[in-house]
């Protein structure tokens, strides 16, 4: 469960039931989850929707032990869809901050002090082109303190590549003009290749001594591996063995799939640190499929 941010008001345990003391709680974290929303989105109408249906989806739940952390967990998450769907609408990005707050809005001093604590027009256009997941790990853990232990349960991936999604989403945002993830797509199209010709050594050239590979409850049960640690086991683990898969973005980062009878059934999800591949999931579980998650790339990874 995601916690609150470090300078969030601590909550009393809630046992909901109690209408208004529910309303009074709830009332207590708006302008937080608010905020969070709103870094998100860019989009103050939107950010309120999805504070909006944390309510509903408070209000149908039986009892929870720290409402902060469940709600930013909620809006978290429903951000996070709003944001997929965005994407796979390919839209054109954020139009000008300001006419994101309608007119009546303007000068409000909640919306007034939204707009100016420490997020401008400039950064929401670049947090415009990061891929959702990379959005969410980087606005969780840099701008509110949430553990990547916790933002990882949020968008479905391990620790370590929540670790390096926030950590591409900070690069971009100090240096807006750095195209990041090409130098990824290289290794991970040279560890494809190298997967399919049976190169053992250029396979283990490309990962780190400690690399490992997860696979979900989904994935196990179609016969992968739950755990396998280390790279040579790594290497072995992948020896000849991704002559189905095709290259693909997995929330805009490069990985690739397994596709049979023209459906995803595995993806793969890797994580690269300083050229090397650190941890490789396997991915099965069918919120992680979607469409708006996963797009195929139509091409093959180039022999190196």
């Amino acid at each position: 469960m995601v916690r609150q941010s470090v300078d969030a008001t601590e909550s009393e345990d809630v046992t909901v039931g109690d209408e208004e003391l529910l309303a009074t709680a709830f009332e207590a974290e708006r302008a937080r989850l608010r905020s969070v929303a709103y870094r998100m989105l860019g989009s103050a109408d939107e950010a309120d929707d999805a504070v909006q249906e944390a309510w509903l989806r408070l209000q149908r739940t039986d009892g929870i032990d720290n409402l902060g952390g469940w709600l930013t967990t909620v809006v978290s998450r429903v951000c996070l869809d709003m944001l997929r769907s965005r994407s796979s609408r390919r839209e054109d990005g954020y139009a000008d901050v300001e006419a994101t707050v309608s007119p009546d809005e303007q000068g409000h001093p909640e919306y007034e002090a939204e707009l100016a604590d420490s997020v401008g027009s400039a950064m929401l256009v670049v947090l415009q082109t990061l891929a959702p997941a990379e959005r969410l790990a980087f606005v969780l853990h840099d701008m509110f303190a949430v553990p990547f232990d916790d933002i990882a349960s949020v968008i479905g991936r391990s620790p370590a590549a929540t670790r390096q999604l926030a950590s591409r989403g900070r690069r971009r945002v100090q240096q807006p003009d750095t195209v990041t993830g090409a130098g990824d797509r290289e290794v991970v199209d040279a560890f494809l290749t190298a997967s399919r010709d049976g190169d053992f050594e250029r396979l283990l050239s490309l990962l780190d001594p400690d690399a490992v590979v997860r696979g979900d409850a989904a994935a196990v049960r179609l016969g992968t591996e739950e755990l396998v640690t280390g790279g040579r086991a790594v290497a072995q683990f992948f020896d000849g063995r991704a002559r189905a898969v095709r290259p693909a973005l997995i929330d805009g980062t490069p990985g690739a799939a397994w596709v049979h009878a023209q459906e995803t059934k595995v993806v793969f999800a890797f994580t690269v640190v300083d050229g090397r591949i650190i941890e490789i999931e396997m991915l099965a579980d069918p919120g992680v499929l979607s469409p708006a998650r996963v797009e195929l790339v139509r091409r093959r990874p180039p022999a190196l």
